[in-house]
């Protein structure tokens, strides 16, 4: 009863939250799924970052906590009730046009790989109910262990007589499932694979619902197969470690930064910017998750910056004419707070980690030719073996059905190169990370390179289905003659604009 009522906490404070950032009323169901997936993931950031201020100030009193914590975001939903005129409608545009009977075919096949994936996890939860793997046990939940069972004695968990563990790591998870076990009483593993459950399939819905109002029920269903039938999605689910839990957050700042950028009539500026504030607060929360989040919130922020400032930015058909330099401030003050925490947390709590333990090496390290060619072979061997299929790699799919049906209109959009650019100097940072590491190169990239692979892939699915195969309606937009000009081909194709 108690971890029930932690649960409804969680879960409404992640709710108003996103109610506080999109205030639109709209009874779509296949929003009110995203917004409740979102709610999930962010819900549980929002607990864990008050259970840790908690302990921070040394009070075990979590439920007041918890309880002011939604007094606040009551107020501010309440302050931010949207008018009765307001209203937001992402219209799906240039759907996959597929036969009539091809159509319950995906559902069914969408159907069944769901169904797949829901029995492999759970089963696999139920098997290894401490988690499947080192992270998880010696990492994760011993954090969690120690906040929850240390008292004022917590942070002799983050000592560096234990390196082994990572003390410097966030704390997102370890500090969800104390919050839990503290309403509970006791240390029940159960609760941290329910919380994997939870962020696994909280990312599935979210990505499948936000296609589904963003391109349409053929491009969310053919999306929802490739993520659910991943089997390596569905082996880290349940496995208990963060690589997942990143995934979702990746993925959720991905998708507002699309919505939040909708050149629909009714939008208002208000309200873009606070669904730019809520991606900020998604890419805290990544940040909050692993230390790999820090390095994509680094990432986005660059790469927002190369393209704020481009021709293509400020004449795109994308929703952002003459705005991009005005977005960025709302999402830096989404993710300010919990970055302030971060901050906080490895500045007071945390001890070094061991990526710059021997900074006079790293030089060499970074000097050795063998190194990059060594790093290269495994990102291109993890490519062709990614996601564990069994006969023909899902990445491989994408790549060919990509190069089917491209389009050069789509491509323009800014935020399809803002997004894509920052996943891909993510990878090119987990490179670096592989370039300088004192651990065993061969082993490191052994036991963690599909793992990064894993928090990038439902984003990359999301952008691939989105925009490939996807020509610009501008036609459905007011042009200026500038931005005309600038794509006379599309102009020719879907005819001039109203």
């Amino acid at each position: 009863m108690a971890i029930a009522l932690a649960a409804v906490i969680c879960l409404t404070s992640g709710y108003l939250l996103i109610r506080f950032g999109w205030p639109d009323s709209q009874p779509a169901f296949s929003l009110r799924v995203m917004k409740l997936s979102l709610a999930g993931g962010f819900g549980i950031g929002i607990s864990s970052i008050t259970f840790f201020l908690a302990r921070m100030v040394g009070t075990d009193r979590f439920a007041v906590w918890d309880i002011a914590l939604l007094v606040l975001v009551c107020t501010l939903q309440y302050l931010a009730r949207p008018r009765p005129s307001a209203g937001f409608k992402a219209k799906a545009v240039n759907d996959f046009e597929f036969p009539g009977w091809l159509r319950p075919i995906l559902a069914a096949a969408f159907v069944f790989a769901l169904l797949a994936a829901f029995y492999s996890t759970t089963t696999r939860a139920i098997t290894h109910p401490h988690g499947n793997g080192w992270d998880a046990f010696a990492i994760w939940n011993l954090h969690a262990r120690f906040l929850f069972l240390g008292g004022r004695h917590w942070r002799d968990g983050f000592s560096a007589l234990i390196p082994w563990s990572h003390p410097d790591y966030p704390l997102l998870l370890p500090a969800a499932t104390a919050r839990f076990w503290s309403y509970a009483g006791i240390d029940s593993p159960m609760v941290p694979a329910a919380l994997g459950l939870v962020f696994t399939f909280s990312t599935l819905a979210l990505l499948v619902s936000s296609l589904f109002q963003l391109r349409g029920s053929n491009a969310a269903l053919l999306a929802g197969i490739a993520l659910s039938a991943t089997p390596f999605l569905a082996e880290h689910g349940a496995a208990q470690y963060a690589d997942v839990p990143l995934s979702f957050f990746i993925l959720a700042v991905i998708v507002l930064l699309h919505f939040g950028s909708d050149p629909g009539p009714e939008t208002q500026s208000r309200r873009l910017n606070r669904r730019w504030t809520l991606a900020g607060a998604g890419a805290g929360f990544a940040a909050w998750t692993k230390n790999e989040g820090l390095l994509f919130l680094a990432a986005l922020f660059l790469a927002f910056c190369l393209f704020s400032m481009t021709k293509p930015w400020k004449n795109s058909a994308g929703g952002l004419p003459d705005r991009g330099r005005c977005l960025l401030p709302p999402a830096v003050l989404g993710a300010a707070p919990i970055l302030a925490i971060i901050a906080w947390f490895k500045g007071s709590v945390a001890t070094a980690g061991d990526l710059l333990s021997a900074p006079e090496l790293m030089i060499h390290r970074i000097l050795t030719p063998g190194r990059y060619g060594i790093i290269l072979r495994w990102y291109a061997k993890e490519f062709l073996r990614f996601g564990s299929w069994w006969i023909v790699p899902g990445t491989v799919l994408l790549v060919a059905f990509y190069f089917l049906v491209r389009t050069k209109e789509a491509e323009r959009e800014p935020l399809l190169r803002v997004s894509v650019t920052a996943l891909t100097l993510t990878l090119a940072g987990y490179f670096m990370i592989y370039l300088i590491t004192p651990l065993d190169l061969y082993w490191h990239l052994r036991f963690s390179l599909n793992r990064l692979f894993l928090q990038l892939w439902p984003a990359t699915i999301f952008l691939f289905f989105l925009f490939v195969g996807r020509r610009t309606p501008l036609n459905n937009l007011k042009m200026s003659p500038e931005l005309a000009e600038n794509h006379p081909e599309t102009v020719a194709k879907l005819g001039s604009p109203t």
